[in-house]
């Protein structure tokens, strides 16, 4: 599918057909964007008998922000934690929409996913009875494509860096229907043309689609639609409790989906929008290049879909912070240390397992506008844990082996809370004027243009901000096909 071709026609009324009958042998009844974005004023009907992590096609339901703690009953506010001064540093409040109560994969990354294979399958590009569904990815998407692909009755292949941490893999031996649907590409975080590379050989295949977030525009769609949303009712709970300023929406890049929200946010609330990328990988601060171990950054290139013009800053942060902090709020020292001597409030240091290594990279990131912008108690930042500690054991030991094989102790607790948390520092921090946007738009013609193909003008398009608006008008489209292939389905 060309991705500047957003399919809102009916494209193989056969095809369709097909894609009906399968949903109705399957019972599968596909939400809309509309009811994803606030599913409990649209009372989409979600049964809580179902497991959340069961591959049950009841789970399409629960692909939204708004799964209470159990992750079976939808909630009036998404998920969220407020971090408090005493372990950020900062006056400044820090909210944290929580991923982790996303069904099947525990991370928000199922939610692309849907929105990516649902509007091929309304609109007959899509063939689950013929055709097997491609997700390249650094790890969360490409199970979140596993997930859709197997409640909806077809095959989904995984392609990630072989150094994504063991507990993904785990996570898709479990759920694959064959091991030869786990594609490994060489490298880890940094590797993203490889993943291309085995994509391009696989998309040589006809019965192969190939369904990449980094440049589906439906990523984009949803998350500005449903989770610029989410984190719209977040605030609004966050400023009935005291009121304050929506100062910034901060997000590491992955795919750039996510950072749609912040579109959402800045039109609403003029927030800041803040793409956050790895110390040891600066593509867009200093046009740098490097490995690292922040797991779920997408980098050495700029996604198709990142609106690089409406962003105003841009923050990295290192791996070995992000490292030391995952063991921090992981290990009975650290968690005695912000309990006893930080004297970090017990709710705040039992939700901390639900960060993981990208959702510290953002809560990091956090800290470090909140300084640079000298941000008070009035202001706040919205971000994201986009999963959970659970798919990081493996590299805590790792961390474990490599830098403390003595332990992980009092001191070491100590040491990792003051250089990373309250002594963080504020390097690697750059406010972005037009010349700064332009600067990295055009890092992205040498993947796009030059080895992906796409066309110069279509490239630049994405200068106007009115391309990006353009695209919601898709939504409304995308709920009635959405709502009509139910009503075939006999779902609705």
């Amino acid at each position: 599918m060309h991705p500047f071709k957003l399919p809102v026609d009916l494209a193989d009324r056969a095809t369709r057909e097909r894609a009906v009958a399968r949903a109705r042998e399957a019972r599968v009844r596909l939400p809309t964007f509309d009811e994803i974005a606030d599913p409990v004023a649209s009372r989409l009907p979600a049964s809580k008998d179902v497991d959340p992590d069961r591959p049950d096609p009841a789970n399409l339901l629960r692909v939204h922000w708004h799964n209470g703690p159990d992750r079976r009953a939808p909630a009036p506010v998404p998920g969220y934690v407020e971090l408090p001064e005493a372990l950020t540093g900062v006056p400044a409040r820090i909210i944290v929409a929580l991923g982790e109560r996303f069904p099947m994969i525990g991370a928000h990354k199922v939610l692309p996913a849907y929105a990516c294979l649902v509007v091929r399958l309304v609109t007959g590009m899509f063939d689950p009875t013929r055709q097997r569904a491609v997700w390249p990815s650094t790890g969360n998407y490409c199970r979140g494509g596993v997930a859709i692909s197997r409640l909806m009755g077809c095959r989904g292949i995984a392609v990630l860096p072989e150094g994504m941490s063991r507990e993904r893999f785990e996570w898709l031996d479990r759920w694959v229907a064959d091991p030869a649907d786990i594609v490994r590409t060489p490298g880890t975080e940094s590797n993203v043309k490889e993943i291309y590379d085995t994509c391009a050989a696989l998309a040589r295949d006809p019965a192969n689609d190939v369904i990449n977030q980094f440049s589906e525009f439906a990523n984009y769609v949803v998350h500005r639609h449903c989770t610029g949303k989410a984190m719209e009712k977040i605030f609004a709970h966050v400023a009935g409790k005291r009121p304050a300023r929506l100062a910034a929406f901060v997000a590491c890049t992955g795919s750039a989906g996510t950072l749609a929200a912040g579109d959402y946010l800045k039109e609403k609330f003029g927030a800041k929008i803040v793409p956050v990328e790895p110390v040891e990988c600066p593509t867009m601060l200093y046009n740098g290049y490097g490995a690292h171990n922040i797991q779920g950054i997408g980098d050495k290139h700029i996604p198709l879909i990142h609106n690089v013009m409406n962003s105003d800053m841009v923050v990295a942060v290192s791996d070995r912070a992000t490292d030391d902090v995952n063991l921090l709020f992981n290990s009975p020292a650290g968690l005695d240390h912000l309990k006893t001597r930080a004297r970090v409030p017990a709710a705040t240091v039992e939700a901390l397992g639900s960060f993981g290594i990208s959702s510290i990279g953002n809560v990091l990131a956090a800290i470090k506008v909140a300084r640079h912008l000298d941000l008070g108690a009035d202001d706040a930042i919205l971000t994201v844990a986009t999963d959970n500690a659970s798919l990081y054991a493996s590299e805590r030991a790792k961390v474990l082996a490599r830098d403390y094989p003595k332990g992980f102790d009092a001191a070491a607790a100590a040491g990792a809370f003051a250089r990373h948390l309250t002594g963080l520092d504020g390097d690697h921090v750059r406010k972005l004027d037009h010349r700064e946007r332009r600067r990295i738009f055009n890092l992205g013609y040498f993947t796009w243009v030059e080895q992906q193909g796409i066309a110069l003008a279509d490239f630049d398009r994405r200068l106007d901000q009115g391309f990006w608006n353009g695209l919601a008008q898709a939504v409304p489209v995308w709920n009635e096909l959405i709502s009509a292939f139910n009503r075939d389905a006999g779902t609705a």
